[in-house]
């Protein structure tokens, strides 16, 4: 053994890597199309709800025991985690809806392997409070279980959000 990799191990054993360099890739896990496009169109039915703006069919579509998270440091994240249908559509939804003129959410690309579903897309609107607009690129990360959504991670440009909500 020589000495980088005996360092590379001292390093790792104390904490101060996470992992040596040499340590084999996570394992691949299998997936079966069908599950994914199942988990798919969940999600885009999810979409076209919000576009038709049809509360009951997003409430159907989010599980009971939903855990939903907003991206750190973003104007929303404040009640993180937000468990249950309820809090999402109290502290997301009405919040964004009272806040916002004409928001959209538009998702451009699905990627599902197994229960996540990820959706890369934008957020456009304007702020009510102060006339500004968004045009955030955004990154959904969901979960899939039982043809209902259990998780949500959102990831997006929360220094643009933040800009939007607060006055010049």
């Amino acid at each position: 053994m020589n000495l980088r990799r005996v360092s590379i191990i001292a390093l790792a054993a104390a904490g101060l890597i996470a992992t040596p360099l040499s340590a084999a890739p996570p394992p691949v896990v299998a997936t079966d199309a069908a599950s994914d496009a199942a988990n798919q169109a969940v999600v885009e039915a999810l979409y076209r709800a919000f576009a038709a703006n049809d509360g009951a069919t997003i409430g159907g579509l989010l599980a009971p025991d939903l855990v939903w998270m907003e991206a750190e440091s973003g104007p929303y994240a404040d009640r993180n985690p937000y468990n249950g249908p309820g809090a999402v559509f109290e502290g997301v939804f009405a919040r964004i809806g009272a806040g916002y003129e004409g928001f959209v959410v538009t998702p451009a690309v699905f990627i599902a392997s197994g229960d996540r579903v990820v959706a890369l897309g934008r957020y456009t609107g304007t702020n009510r409070a102060t006339g500004e607009t968004l045009d955030a690129q955004f990154a959904h990360v969901f979960t899939v279980t039982g043809g209902k959504v259990t998780g949500f991670q959102q990831y997006t440009d929360t220094a643009q959000w933040v800009d939007v909500v607060t006055p010049d």
